[in-house]
């Protein structure tokens, strides 16, 4: 109250001296666009206002003038949950997604709560979610069990101690594999998961036939390949591909429309990321995570999981991520995770993220989910700046 107080006095004060010098404009901002709270609809995602959950609206207020005004680049939607509602949800427009354009920019659309985005590599966290559930329901037994139990067809690859890799290691980018992703552009012939589309005729095999630069769990290398190889293990240990198992196991039960796959020429699904669905249900799933695994009552993942994937994976730190402004990260089972400073000190959060600006932060301790979606396919992703400067300040 005190700040708002001030900030009035100060308005007051500047709009007097303007009026005795005469100056036309003098010490004005842009009109901020009044806050209106998100409308529900019958999709299971309880709503409700920033003051009632003691989020100061004039706070977050500036975070959306600054991203009108470019500071952000390609932000396409800002959404925020807290205390199980949604109490934020800001589209701006910008260009859609098209991977053979410059710069990746399609065509101008104007986004909105219907709208469907990429969600790039925030799909590994779909991913992994439904490796934890094939566990949970006995598909698989154990995250230490080797991929290639999984892998009847490829078991020719079992060679120079790749049979030691786990899907614990797929999941948490440590298998090992000699990979070259983050080192070279999307459309590089030098990236391996580029190569993936243009050489491969068996996914699988050219991922699993790469030489081992490491032992397994020893370093971290980001590979969207183990991704793919997850995709395949899930689909020989529940007999049912990754769109179907998703849709039936995840998408369904938290109502969300099942989105399709992309898939290789070989039929294969990657894994990797790529789907399009709503920022609105991209903020359903973080509030799965943010719940234990709970939604609408039912435990859809296990609290165990949950806590796997909040948790550093040792070894995994001090990672440094290309076009992004988080500083040094973890990673864990296909998620994030870093600390910041909040309104009572540091906080720990955990983070599903996309190229382009694709993100889901969950922060426990402040029960609240952040979404962004975006563009910034070409240019640095600010998103923890505007949660540092404007959104954390503006939680009581």
């Amino acid at each position: 109250m005190r700040q708002h107080a001030r900030h009035s006095l100060y308005a007051a004060l500047v709009a007097v001296t303007c009026t005795v010098l005469g100056i036309s404009g003098c010490g004005s901002d842009p009109e901020p666009v009044p806050y209106v709270p998100p409308r529900a609809f019958d999709d299971g995602m309880a709503v409700g206002a920033l003051d009632e959950v003691g989020i100061d609206a004039a706070i977050v207020a500036r975070a959306v003038t600054a991203i009108e005004e470019g500071r952000h680049g390609a932000v396409h939607s800002m959404l925020i949950v807290r205390d199980g509602k949604l109490v934020f949800e800001k589209y701006f427009p910008g260009h859609d997604f098209q991977y053979d354009a410059a710069g990746y920019r399609g065509k101008w659309i104007s986004h909105n709560r219907h709208s469907t985005h990429t969600v790039m590599s925030v799909g590994k966290s779909f991913v992994s979610a439904c490796i934890g559930i094939a566990v949970d329901h006995g598909f698989i037994e154990s995250v230490d069990q080797s991929v290639f139990d999984f892998l009847p067809e490829h078991q020719h690859l079992n060679t120079d101690g790749k049979g030691e890799i786990t899907i614990e290691h797929l999941l948490t980018m440590t298998s090992g594999l000699q990979w070259l992703e983050w080192g070279a552009s999307n459309t590089s012939p030098d990236s391996d998961l580029f190569k993936l589309w243009i050489d491969c005729e068996d996914q699988i095999t050219c991922v699993l036939g790469k030489p081992m630069a490491d032992a397994p769990g020893t370093s971290f290398v980001y590979n969207g390949g183990g991704m793919i190889l997850l995709g395949e293990i899930l689909k020989n240990a529940s007999g049912m591909d990754i769109e179907d198992f998703s849709a039936q196991y995840l998408f369904e039960p938290l109502g969300i429309d099942a989105p399709e796959w992309k898939r290789f020429e070989s039929g294969v699904a990657d894994a990797s990321g790529g789907f399009y669905i709503t920022p609105r249900d991209m903020a359903k799933f973080g509030v799965l995570y943010l719940n234990n695994g709970v939604w609408d009552g039912a435990q859809i993942i296990s609290k165990e999981w949950v806590a796997w994937s909040a948790t550093t994976y040792e070894g995994n730190n001090r990672i440094k991520i290309p076009g992004e402004d988080a500083g040094r990260v973890g990673y864990t089972y296909t998620w994030w995770t870093n600390r910041v400073s909040g309104p009572d000190g540091k906080l720990d959060l955990y983070y599903a993220n996309g190229w382009g600006g694709q993100k889901i932060i969950v922060i426990p301790d402040l029960e609240m989910v952040v979404v962004f979606t975006g563009g910034n396919y070409v240019s640095k992703n600010t998103h923890f700046r505007i949660l540092g400067k404007h959104l954390l300040p503006a939680v009581d």
